[in-house]
């Protein structure tokens, strides 16, 4: 394997994730990729088809996705970036590792901040079971994605705050 095949392929992706180009970062997975969640451990995408499916609909849900660093070897890179689901800014850090071919194998993804991720798991779930033909089970998960987003918004917003070790305390 060749540095240059990796840097290829995660130059391709970052652009094809900038772009919004779910058919572009699919090109730059192995046949046998697999996609970790940060939303579930209940399941795992399994296979290029699956896990293109999941690009397609995070592209369809995200906005001004701009990566601003990343680090790595020939083997394995991280990469970090910014964007926004709905109006929730969030911030996700992608464990990329590479096949002989300098294809991507397996993509971990991990998030922050909470609310942000609830705003993605209402968004891309209901999305990617309504593609399964599962309309009535999209229908479910928005709802009940829906209280858990408004409760970790809420608390965001005026209980975290009050955490905050450089508030004045009274």
């Amino acid at each position: 394997m060749t540095g240059t095949s990796i840097d290829t392929t995660t130059a391709a992706w970052r652009a094809a994730g900038e772009r919004g180009d779910g058919e572009a970062a699919a090109a730059c997975l192995a046949p046998d990729a697999v996609a970790i969640s940060p939303l579930t451990a209940a399941f795992r995408f399994q296979g290029r088809d699956q896990v293109r499916e999941m690009l397609l609909a995070a592209v369809e849900v995200f906005d001004d996705v701009r990566y601003h660093t990343e680090v790595g070897d020939d083997h394995t890179r991280a990469l970090f970036m910014t964007g926004r689901c709905g109006r929730e800014q969030f911030e996700e850090a992608q464990l990329l590792r590479f096949d002989d071919e300098g294809r991507i194998v397996e993509l971990t993804l991990f998030g922050r901040p909470l609310p942000a991720l609830t705003a993605v798991m209402g968004s891309i779930g209901p999305l990617l079971v309504r593609r399964q033909g599962r309309p009535g089970l999209a229908r479910v998960i928005r709802l009940a994605t829906a209280p858990l987003h408004f409760f970790t918004r809420t608390g965001e917003r005026s209980i975290v705050p009050l955490a905050d070790p450089n508030r004045a305390r009274r």
